[in-house]
């Protein structure tokens, strides 16, 4: 099995500290080191499947700011088709302020710019292209109604979708992602979303399970070094974790996503897709920054062959 890859989300330029400890409120301390890059949960899950070899389309909005050139310019970069990557006429570039602990643990605000620009219209501007792929990929750092209207696509043509529902939020209508293929929350996401504990993974499992009560067919549930959950209405199935030390976890989750939808579209096994992304976000912890953290196949594959890489840790 052979496919394309759509990604309509989001894009970011990640401004990151790297902190001691975290500032109290009021509080000013000295941060030992900054990096800018490129990044947004979109823009990520596009680049990993990129530099896993998959052949990806992205549809976004960019800023008309500094950023956004420099933005379509990575895109390009890793081989992504930016037919449909378009500047927002007055509006800033969404950026991301992220503050990094010695741990690894890392806090985000984003500022979403330009992408909540994305809009339906977008959608049917791209239709042509989009018809040509296999998998649509999405996340909540665009317009809910741009969601909504992409699996709605989805469904009318035939294409698979999958929804990753980060940042969650509350205002996230649960009746209208019913088609969606696959929906791929963190155990935080998971708790907002359902309003139910996840402390445990007997509770994560019955919180996903009460997604798939409401007709959402397949829910894949990342747990940070716990590994990944996946439920579909008649079984569960434990995506177990190799224990690595993360340096970064951001971006993490992105690079879970992205390589699953590069395996999936390849093979069509969901759960070996799983077990290799839990693999790859393993191992893209494992050094600093997002995409650049990312490693491509041919890395990726080396790694796991000498035991270097071998990990399983997706937030």
């Amino acid at each position: 099995m052979t496919g394309r890859i759509a990604v309509v989300g989001s894009n970011m330029v990640d401004l990151i500290t790297y902190v001691t400890r975290m500032p109290a409120k009021g509080e000013t301390i000295e941060a030992p080191s900054f990096e800018m890059g490129c990044g947004g949960k979109g823009a990520n899950q596009a680049v990993a499947a990129a530099k896993l070899g998959a052949d990806v389309l992205m549809v976004s909005k960019v800023g008309d700011d500094m950023f956004g050139d420099n933005t379509t310019r990575n895109f390009a970069s890793f081989g992504i088709d930016t037919r449909h990557v378009s500047k927002a006429a007055g509006k800033s570039s969404g950026v991301a302020p992220i503050m990094v602990e010695p741990s690894g643990e890392n806090s985000i605000l984003i500022v979403k710019g330009a992408n909540a620009d994305l809009l339906p219209v977008d959608i049917e501007r791209a239709a042509e292209d989009l018809k040509t792929c296999d998998l649509i990929l999405l996340q909540l750092e665009i317009p809910l109604e741009t969601v909504y209207a992409a699996i709605e696509f989805g469904k009318r043509h035939g294409i698979k979708t999958l929804l990753n529902p980060a940042p969650a939020t509350s205002a996230l209508d649960l009746r209208r992602i019913l088609h969606v293929s696959f929906f791929v929350p963190n155990e935080t996401e998971l708790a907002l979303l359902t309003g139910l504990p996840v402390g445990t993974v007997a509770e994560i499992e019955a919180a996903a399970r009460s997604l798939t009560a409401k007709g959402i067919g397949t829910v894949i549930v990342t747990m940070g070094e716990r590994g990944a959950l996946l439920v579909t209405q008649t079984e569960t199935t434990a995506i177990e974790p190799v224990r690595v030390t993360p340096v970064d976890t951001t971006g993490a989750g992105d690079a879970f996503i992205g390589s699953f939808a590069c395996y999936y579209v390849e093979t069509g096994d969901v759960k070996a897709s799983l077990d290799r992304a839990a693999r790859y976000a393993a191992d893209s912890v494992t050094r600093r920054g997002t995409q650049k953290a990312y490693a491509t196949r041919e890395q990726f594959e080396a790694r796991q062959s000498d035991g270097s890489g071998a990990g399983g840790f997706s937030r």
